[in-house]
């Protein structure tokens, strides 16, 4: 099954989506997922344990909270994009990513581990996303209060991804 992925036009989009969307390149979204994953990893694999705790404001996630993060919204946004490609109606909430953090004990576990494991849920989102088709792609659902379709889900996630990339480069690694 092949899916030919296109960026949605802004005029559908908020604010909020457009933030992360913006960020994402033309091109192959199952690529794109794949180069940011990589990305990410070369920023964050050969790190000292005081780089990866380090924070650059008080309140400000350390680095293990951060992948955590993106990886928690990658399995939010990629359980949406599930809900809505099959049909399912049913309103999806937001959810609360700082209680999330708090709550992801990434101070307490292995950063090889982490890194496994965001090797997994990437795994699991792009088996997930070449499962779908162009219809699937447009169905839309309600997430959050908001109507938004599966094809936008999987921009934002793409975009969220790149977003915290430039926070890594910028607050983290300069």
């Amino acid at each position: 099954m092949q899916l030919n992925w296109t960026k949605p036009h802004a005029s559908e989009l908020s604010t909020y989506q457009k933030k992360y969307i913006d960020l994402v390149p033309e091109g192959d979204l199952n690529q794109i997922l794949e180069n940011n994953f990589q990305t990410t990893l070369k920023l964050v694999a050969n790190l000292s344990k005081e780089k990866l705790n380090y924070r650059y404001a008080e309140g400000k996630w350390c680095i293990p909270e951060l992948l955590i993060h993106i990886m928690d919204c990658e399995r939010i946004f990629s359980y949406r994009i599930l809900c809505i490609a099959r049909g399912d109606k049913t309103p999806l909430p937001g959810f609360d990513e700082n209680n999330y953090a708090k709550n992801s004990n990434a101070n307490e576990r292995n950063f090889t581990e982490i890194l496994e494991e965001f090797q997994s849920v990437r795994n699991s989102t792009l088996t997930l996303l070449k499962s779908l088709n162009n219809k699937t792609a447009l169905q839309k659902g309600i997430c959050n209060n908001t109507e938004i379709s599966v094809q936008q889900i999987a921009y934002m996630l793409a975009g969220h991804e790149l977003h915290h990339q430039t926070v890594l480069k910028e607050k983290y690694l300069s």
